[in-house]
């Protein structure tokens, strides 16, 4: 495992955000949804590609709080401009599950 330093660390703006729309994304490689995700007044709503197809329906991601990467550059992905990483971890079966925090959160409240 390569180590970073704390500087590099800081540098990673992962921040938490509510799901405020889920589509499905047909013109992905991989089955995936559209996410709009809404940090609050200072970053506004990104969009995001996510494989969660496996775990999660649209119906049930909406209004779901998830921690997110907000300052990697915009990535294309097939006819969406993704501009954040929304978080998780794979289970045994390969499936994403979402990262999100335990409690509610103020919408932008950085990873501390």
């Amino acid at each position: 495992m390569q180590t970073i330093s704390w500087d590099d660390f800081e540098k990673v703006e992962l921040r938490v955000g509510r799901i405020a729309t889920a589509e499905r994304f047909p013109e992905a490689k991989k089955a995936a949804y559209v996410l709009h995700v809404d940090f609050g007044a200072e970053i506004g709503v990104l969009k995001s590609s996510a494989q969660v197809t496996d775990l999660y329906s649209p119906e049930e991601l909406v209004g779901r709080q998830v921690l997110a990467v907000v300052n990697f550059p915009p990535k294309q992905i097939g006819p969406l401009m993704s501009e954040c990483l929304v978080t998780g971890f794979a289970n045994e079966e390969g499936d994403v599950v979402l990262c999100v925090p335990e409690r509610p959160v103020p919408l932008g409240a950085k990873l501390s």
